[in-house]
């Protein structure tokens, strides 16, 4: 479980960063295991994608472009010929009927997921609403990784050992949840958004733990780094311009920035971790606000009202 929880010992935030060479060694090959991406086609996700093929996994994209979806299946095979990947094009995953409809297509066309990869997230410089009703960076950062695991958590459980790898941010330190305005944040501002979603991520990481808890499904969160992945291209104001800049000058590469998300979808040390946290591929603290067992069930049970869809109230249990 989350570090925190298992021994009642709370991490302390003065953790050492952890150099890139001193990371660990190259996860083990897949071997035709069926991993699914969302937001494949961004920079962040197409590394991932080739990493994770680059290890023999059967890799479903989900992408809203079927061009750019096709395009990186190209350019992916370019490199790895016999790269075994499935493109599915989804709709607006902040749609909470786009997110269900496309957890609904994978149950029918796999009868086993054995890892989730939740990559799609985004900062948006000004207020949006969803057709739902709720802040854009809300329904897509937290709100559809909620839906997707909630809907496919039989199909993980049936294909355990299972992994649900969620993609959050050291942007969520210094946050807390604004549980007055969780659907609608105002007043509105996009770095505090953004953050604060990141946390409700890794509240949901900690709470998804406990609950797939002795069934063989692990749920674990990341931070990437700052990476040239075309990060806040969507906003073409001031802090599109400003984040591009900040990237291209200062992130590592978007192949550096995919280790952490391939290692925990494949690495055989960490197969029992579950709730935890890693930073260059390795278990770190998140922020003290991210620890708080009252704010992830709430958060969760939140979720659950506010999305219509619900945990499965039985999950067997592993190796039954």
């Amino acid at each position: 479980m989350a570090p925190g929880h298992a021994k009642g010992i709370r991490w302390q935030p003065n953790v050492r960063v952890v150099p890139e060479s001193e990371a660990p060694a190259a996860p083990a090959a897949l071997d035709g295991r069926v991993c699914v991406l969302s937001g494949a086609t961004g920079g962040l996700g197409r590394a991932t994608a080739r990493g994770l093929a680059g290890l023999g996994a059967r890799v479903v994209l989900l992408a809203r472009s079927a061009e750019k979806g096709s395009a990186l299946v190209s350019s992916i095979r370019a490199e790895l010929p016999e790269a075994r990947l499935e493109l599915l094009v989804v709709g607006d995953l902040a749609n909470l009927e786009d997110s269900a409809a496309t957890a609904d297509r994978l149950l029918e066309r796999y009868s086993r997921i054995d890892v989730l990869v939740h990559n799609a997230g985004a900062i948006f410089s000004r207020r949006e609403i969803t057709t739902n009703g709720f802040e854009r960076t809300f329904a897509l950062n937290v709100l559809s990784p909620f839906v997707l695991t909630c809907r496919l958590a039989r199909r993980l459980v049936e294909s355990a050992p299972a992994r649900v790898v969620n993609v959050a941010s050291a942007a969520h330190r210094m946050r807390t949840v604004p549980w007055e305005t969780l659907a609608d944040r105002r007043p509105y501002r996009p770095l505090g958004a953004y953050g604060e979603s990141k946390l409700e991520l890794i509240l949901l990481t900690h709470e998804f733990a406990r609950r797939f808890a002795g069934t063989g499904v692990t749920v674990n969160s990341l931070h990437p780094g700052l990476v040239r992945s075309g990060f806040g291209r969507n906003n073409p104001d001031g802090l599109g311009r400003v984040l591009g800049w900040t990237l291209s000058v200062v992130g590592r590469s978007p192949r550096i920035g995919a280790r952490t998300s391939v290692y925990l979808a494949s690495a055989p040390e960490v197969r029992g971790s579950t709730g935890e946290y890693f930073v260059r591929s390795r278990a770190h603290p998140s922020s003290a606000a991210s620890y708080d067992p009252a704010a992830e069930r709430r958060l969760f049970e939140e979720c659950e009202r506010m999305s219509g869809c619900r945990f499965p109230a039985q999950l067997g249990p592993e190796g039954s």
